[in-house]
């Protein structure tokens, strides 16, 4: 039997290998020297490893110069493609389930800490479709497993409507990977920005400066930050509460049945987020509790609703 030394000393090489296969079936091509910055190993070691990998029965084939990626499997195993990737329902269920877990509980901690060893730190809730952007998450989680200052190109901002170039360094994704929290250089604060919005980020050399700084505020389950510490209720009738949970997927923990009613219990740190819920759903929403959230909308009204 292996001893416990062994086996501390095998699981980071086994670690490295399932990425390694991970990394050899993704959209994006790299290179030998690519992947093997990516794991923080040599090049020698990378052939050493698609060497192990071909002896499994795995086919690993040269595409051009030194980039390799991995085929069909050899005859009789399971595609590995079937293994290592989920479909987006799978992934999307299987990222609320890991998010529903308490913050607090160390098993939610291990099983993003075990999925991210194989999932290129992106976790498996990366369920998205377009490549483009898939390229671009991949080069964030690169940024922050490195910690890299990078560039996120013409990014569109919804406050000034115009593009921008932002140098910034990512910290985390949130839980539904549509945004990321990065310390904005510039701004000298920690920021959050949309995926979608990102054209293009262009990797630097240069290591995280701020590092102290990256104090990331936590979003409500309207994903609205802010200084307000404001507790709300709301009475939702079904359809309510279906788009709630369809829209904001973390709002599914504080949504009790209450008297035959469904009943939204919850803290927001902004009165935009929940306003706009709340406005977009006025004869289907009646709020319970949050005078200062009541206040908002009939302001709201009477600036813009009433010059309709």
């Amino acid at each position: 039997m292996p001893s416990s030394q062994n086996k501390q000393v095998d699981q980071p090489k086994i670690a490295k290998l399932l990425r390694l296969m991970k990394l050899l079936t993704g959209n994006v091509s790299r290179t030998i020297d690519q992947l093997a910055s990516e794991l923080g190993i040599t090049p020698r070691t990378v052939y050493r490893y698609i060497d192990t990998i071909r002896e499994a029965g795995f086919v690993v084939n040269k595409l051009y110069g030194n980039v390799f990626a991995m085929g069909k499997v050899a005859r009789g195993l399971t595609d590995f493609n079937r293994l290592i990737y989920f479909t987006e329902e799978e992934a999307y269920m299987t990222a609320r389930l890991i998010e529903g877990i308490d913050n607090n509980n160390v098993l939610k901690r291990d099983l993003q800490r075990k999925l991210a060893s194989v999932y290129d730190s992106t976790s498996i809730a990366n369920y998205i479709g377009n490549a483009v952007s898939a390229e671009i998450v991949e080069a964030l989680a690169s940024a922050i497993r490195h910690k890299r200052q990078v560039v996120l190109k013409q990014y569109e901002s919804a406050h000034s409507n115009e593009a921008h170039d932002r140098l910034v360094e990512p910290i985390e994704f949130t839980s539904n990977m549509i945004d990321i929290w990065a310390y904005d250089v510039d701004k000298a604060e920690p920021r959050m920005f949309k995926v979608s919005r990102i054209h293009a980020v262009e990797e630097t050399d240069t290591p995280w400066e701020f590092a102290s700084r990256h104090n990331v505020p936590r979003p409500d389950v309207f994903r609205m930050t802010g200084t307000l510490d404001e507790k709300i209720a709301l009475q939702l009738n079904t359809r309510a509460k279906s788009l709630l949970l369809e829209e904001f997927p973390l709002a599914e923990k504080d949504l009790k049945r209450e008297n035959g009613k469904w009943i939204l219990r919850t803290e927001i740190h902004s009165l935009e987020g929940a306003g706009r819920f709340v406005i977009g759903l006025a004869a289907d929403v009646k709020i319970l509790e949050g005078e200062a959230l009541r206040k908002y909308i009939l302001d709201y009204q009477k600036k813009y609703i009433q010059k309709l």
